[in-house]
């Protein structure tokens, strides 16, 4: 799984194509690249939609909802995930999971095993591709990112014993129908992953952080079950989790 920023990495020539193409050699005929293709501009519980309605009045709140198209895994586009993740979705040989805030693209010999059955009320969990990618053994490539956008966690966040919960309100289609869907699963909070990446990091578990350069980009090279595995001892030494 790769979070990249390529401003970081610098100027290449051919872009995030060829990045992808470099990403798929290194990996090999058997690997698979999988990205998060996540979109917030169609929920208004998300943290940015609230960002942007800040200050606004109930009528342009309002107006703003009623605009807010319905998700698509075809069509629509992620939302800050970087050029790299939009290059992976709109590959033709990509997959894309179906939910419709925290879906994944995936391109390789797994990408249909891994994408498979991602659960419409579990964002990040044991039914997304998340899990799928701890019980495959996955690395974790943070190309010019801090931990802080390290996804895996949120995984621990499901892990732990009895993870607070909450409501999600998202624009989906269905039976042809634009409509509004509320759905209840566990409550994301990536504010302390900076933290968390920091003492995982700093822990020095053999084989589990790598360090290296692409370009100009430092990067790092995770394995996704000792990263899963850290957060979830670690939140409830640093949460108010029961």
């Amino acid at each position: 799984m790769v979070h990249a920023s390529l401003s970081a990495v610098g100027r290449v020539e051919g872009g995030p194509a060829t990045v992808l193409r470099a990403l798929r050699g290194t990996l090999g005929p058997e690997g698979t690249i999988v990205v998060p293709t996540f979109t917030a501009d169609n929920s208004d519980s998300s943290s940015a939609h609230r960002e942007r309605v800040r200050g606004l009045s109930e009528e342009a709140r309002a107006a703003m909802r009623e605009a807010m198209p319905p998700f698509d895994p075809a069509t629509t586009q992620s939302t800050g995930m970087g050029a790299l993740a939009e290059t992976v979705r709109l590959h033709p040989d990509a997959l894309r999971s179906a939910h419709p805030q925290t879906s994944f693209a995936a391109l390789g010999p797994k990408a249909k095993e891994i994408i498979a059955n991602h659960h419409l009320d579990c964002h990040l969990g044991e039914d997304s591709p998340l899990a799928r990618l701890y019980e495959n053994g996955a690395q974790i490539l943070l190309m010019g990112v801090g931990f802080d956008r390290c996804t895996a966690f949120h995984l621990g966040e499901y892990r732990v014993s009895s993870p607070p919960r909450q409501n999600y309100r998202c624009v989906v289609r269905m039976n042809g129908q634009r409509q509004w869907w509320t759905y209840e699963d566990v409550t994301l909070d990536d504010r302390d992953f900076g933290a968390l990446g920091d003492d995982f990091e700093r822990a020095e578990i053999p084989g589990a952080v790598r360090k290296g350069t692409v370009g100009a980009a430092t990067c790092r090279l995770v394995t996704f079950v000792e990263a899963v595995e850290y957060a979830k001892s670690w939140f409830p030494e640093h949460r108010n989790i029961v």
